[in-house]
């Protein structure tokens, strides 16, 4: 009998071995410690460091979840970096690939620590993982920081996938509490004081309490009764469809087309002879190849090109060069040579796609600079191409430039007129809105039934993901505006949707199993 215990624990070495090897690259029998379960568990020194690993694990997880659920905004931050440092570069890939390599190894940092626990050894974590430790820690609370002060908005994002993603988490939450429960139970069981017993299940039946209970604080519109969905919101494809095509070019709009967009959005500059084109920045260097044709003047003012000279410009090249999105497809030989030859794109010629398609349009339009000939035209002109040069019928442009609205009423009373911010229901129907135009962080179930009550709709801007995509949808929103039209229009429902009772009987599963578990564990 002796002999076989022996036996056994000799093979249980390199189990051992490989758990301490990796934790703190002591691979030798001799250079372990053995400690008994309920008494300190290493020294000081690391006793001191292991709630820094603890640490560095939330922090990590925090930006990660975090930085993923930003995932929709990814092209606005690279466009936001291309802007200050004059390259395009995907530098939110970059980051969401280095967070998720930094978060894999603390994580396996404190797997490995909690099976040495389990296994009765003394932590002793290698001086290289200490560094590790640290710098996981240090890129974490610097991105943290960064997306507290440069784009605050990120937080609201974040608020709003929760009411998606809370009944995962809670669940994810209650699996890792159930796996902790062996080696607090082992410790706690097997202390030879009760204080210390107190130190080690206190925190951790205080946390799971808290998870048990979170769920009476969650709200999400898609936690609703059955037969209360609404239908599936329009799609307008936000520049086109600028992860298939080049952005604002006749091919990005025909694409938006081809997979079933309800609309059409661009934004609108004046050239210098005032032609009326589509373009999103104010200079050319981005979408074009203006530094090859006209090197001296890529930082000139678009407004400030003729049309002739625009004409001669390529608006299709640095689409396949740059790859302006992170998770673009690859595109077919055919879309490539098509993507190689577009140009900049004429609101007239804009206007009549859309109404040989029966397509909802709506777009930013821009006032020229200071010494423009059209500075104080822009709105007179525009409205002189969409009623008399383009032909599209009235009721399919949706108006949202303020300026000027009553003359645009008066002169165009077809329009569908629209806001680009909340307002008090009395306000806009004076001003005879009938749909608003928000940015998709100001979404509310409650305020879209507001406005729906008075028969304004309200569409949401950029929406490319999924999950928000389903969020829109749950809170009854009218349509949304998307760079990800060829995808979101395969959704068939939202992605979490289900009933109070049915997400009750989750919750209290969830919870009872885990208890029963946890009871289990402790009490073998």
């Amino acid at each position: 009998v002796v002999r076989r215990r022996l036996l056994q624990r000799y093979e249980h070495q390199p189990f051992i071995s490989c758990l301490a090897g990796f934790y703190s690259c002591r691979w030798k029998r001799y250079q372990r410690q053995r400690t008994e379960p309920g008494k300190c568990c290493c020294k000081m020194r690391e006793c001191l460091f292991f709630p820094l690993l603890i640490g560095a694990f939330c922090l990590s997880l925090i930006f990660l979840y975090t930085w993923g659920e930003g995932k929709n905004d990814y092209n606005n931050f690279d466009w936001y970096n291309y802007s200050n440092l004059g390259f395009w570069f995907l530098w939110s890939l970059v980051i969401l690939i280095v967070a998720s390599i930094l978060f894999t190894y603390i994580s396996l940092l404190l797997v490995l620590a909690m099976c040495l626990l389990a296994e009765g050894q003394q932590l002793y974590l290698h001086w290289s993982h200490k560094i590790g430790t640290f710098l996981v820690m240090g890129f974490s609370i610097a991105c943290l920081f960064a997306l507290a002060v440069l784009w605050g908005d990120h937080w609201k994002t974040v608020r709003l996938s929760f009411q998606i993603t809370a009944p995962y988490l809670h669940i994810g939450a209650i699996a890792i509490m159930v796996l902790l429960s062996w080696p607090v139970a082992l410790h706690a069981i097997r202390a030879d004081k009760k204080v210390i017993q107190v130190i080690i299940v206190g925190p951790y039946l205080a946390i799971l309490l808290f998870l048990f209970l979170i769920p009476l604080g969650m709200y999400s519109p898609c936690i609703r009764e059955m037969g209360t969905l609404g239908p599936k919101p329009a799609l307008i494809g936000h520049r086109g469809a600028p992860m298939v095509a080049p952005e604002n070019t006749e091919m990005s709009f025909q694409k938006t087309i081809e997979h079933g967009g309800d609309g059409l959005e661009t934004d609108v500059t004046i050239s210098y002879d005032g032609v009326p084109f589509l373009m999103h920045d104010t200079t050319l260097k981005r979408t074009t190849n203006i530094k090859e044709v006209y090197p001296n003047d890529t930082d000139q003012n678009a407004a400030l090109f003729s049309w002739d000279t625009l004409q001669k410009l390529n608006a299709g090249t640095w689409f396949l060069k740059d790859k302006p999105f992170p998770f673009m497809g690859s595109l077919s030989k055919a879309d490539q040579n098509q993507a190689i030859n577009q140009s900049i794109y004429k609101l007239s010629d804009f206007l009549h796609l859309a109404d040989s398609h029966n397509k909802l349009v709506i777009f930013d339009l821009y006032r020229p600079p200071d010494k423009h000939p059209y500075r104080n035209l822009w709105i007179s002109r525009t409205l002189e191409v969409i009623l008399k040069e383009s032909g599209i019928r009235p009721h399919l442009v949706l108006w949202l430039n303020n300026n000027m609205r009553s003359f645009v009423q008066s002169v165009a009373p077809g329009f569908q007129h629209t806001m680009g911010s909340k307002a008090p229901v009395e306000d806009l129907l004076k001003n005879n809105i009938v749909k608003l135009n928000l940015v998709y962080t100001d979404m509310s179930a409650e305020d879209i039934r507001k406005y729906a009550e008075a028969n304004i709709t309200t569409n949401f801007y950029v929406v490319n993901e999924p999950w928000l995509f389903s969020l829109a949808w749950c809170s009854g929103a009218h349509s949304v505006t998307t760079n990800a039209v060829h995808l979101l229009k395969n959704l068939s429902q939202p992605l979490f949707l289900m009933t109070p009772q049915q997400y009750n009987i989750m919750w209290i599963l969830t919870d009872l199993t885990s208890l029963l578990l946890i009871s289990l564990i402790f009490a073998l």
